[in-house]
């Protein structure tokens, strides 16, 4: 199998990030997403969303959602266990992924899009044409803000989003606030407790992936 990635982009980081706490290695495609790769007939059959990333596996299949190649790889590499060891705690992650992913991602990725010159008629991942809309970065911004407060409440006692270890919820949030400097929305130096697990997190080896 092979990963098709872009280290330009946020999203792809989760699935590195996961491979390098996994101890996983596999052969990766560089696409330059600002050169328009991912539109190329090539890449298009692949995966008509024209997003990365994605992972190919022998049989020829194509995953394309992050979490489902996350999960992929936690069933044929199971320790660390990083999205549980059993239903309870499975589900508990699952929870937190998407609010972080909904919450976070997509509301930093809303104000991102929205507000950059590079990115006029690509408000949205993806093949569709979408002019940016100067309100919904607003809104994003907004949403980013509550987001952070959140994530500051939650770990005011846990020292990793999900409890004592670290899992791809860690992860996910991790790469909400690298995406965020990026953007230019830093959680305010104020939400001290964010500041204290990112300062972890942030250590890790894999996070160099």
């Amino acid at each position: 199998m092979k990963l098709y990635d872009s280290p330009t982009a946020p999203s792809p980081r989760r699935v590195r990030i996961f491979l390098a706490e996994k101890g996983v290695t596999i052969p990766i495609v560089q696409l330059d997403l600002r050169a328009g790769e991912q539109f190329q007939p090539e890449f298009r059959a692949l995966n008509p969303q024209c997003t990365v990333p994605v992972l190919q596996l022998d049989s020829g299949a194509a995953i394309t959602d992050i979490i489902a190649i996350c999960r992929y790889i936690e069933e044929l590499h199971p320790e660390p266990a990083l999205m549980g060891r059993d239903a309870e705690e499975r589900a508990l992650i699952e929870c937190w992924v998407r609010r972080i992913e909904w919450d976070g991602i997509h509301a930093i990725q809303e104000a991102f899009r929205n507000s950059m010159p590079g990115l006029e008629h690509r408000a949205l991942p993806g093949p569709l044409p979408l002019d940016q809309i100067p309100a919904l970065a607003e809104r994003g911004r907004l949403r980013a803000a509550h987001y952070f407060a959140w994530l500051d409440g939650r770990l005011a006692d846990h020292a990793f989003v999900c409890g004592k270890a670290f899992t791809i919820a860690d992860i996910s949030a991790m790469v909400t606030v690298d995406f965020a400097t990026r953007a230019k929305l830093d959680p305010p130096d104020h939400l001290r407790h964010i500041k204290r697990w990112y300062g972890d997190v942030s250590s890790r080896p894999s996070a160099r992936a």
